[in-house]
């Protein structure tokens, strides 16, 4: 096996990250949205966009990364490139939770631990 090869089957066997969000849940049960690692892949794909995303991310940028990085947790898209404008609308303070845990994700075990 290449090291390459061993390098992406790690990855794969990663645990996601998740962030619990009280804002978009329901009564007492906040919204958890789940997250593997941002890779540079991910960067690429929102500076195509954003080529400044680096260096002075966006209100649109950090959205876009959302979508890009958010899943459910059967592992499914959270979000669709359709729902940007609803998320546009959510208060600063929420999209820049979000958006920063995804930056820092831990696993289900580190959350335990904390």
């Amino acid at each position: 096996m290449t090291l390459a090869k061993r390098i992406a089957a790690k990855r794969a066997d990663q645990q996601r990250g998740f962030s619990d969000v009280e804002e978009w849940g329901e009564a007492d049960n906040p919204l958890r949205l789940y997250f593997t690692q941002v890779s540079a892949r991910d960067i690429e794909k929102v500076q195509r966009k954003y080529p400044n995303f680096l260096a002075e991310p966006s209100m649109s940028a950090m959205v876009e990364m959302i979508i890009v990085k958010s899943e459910d947790e059967d592992g499914e898209k959270a979000f669709t490139l359709e729902d940007k404008s609803i998320l546009l609308g959510e208060p600063v303070n929420v999209i820049a939770k979000v958006f920063g845990s995804i930056f820092d994700t831990d696993s289900p075990e580190d959350h335990l631990k904390n």
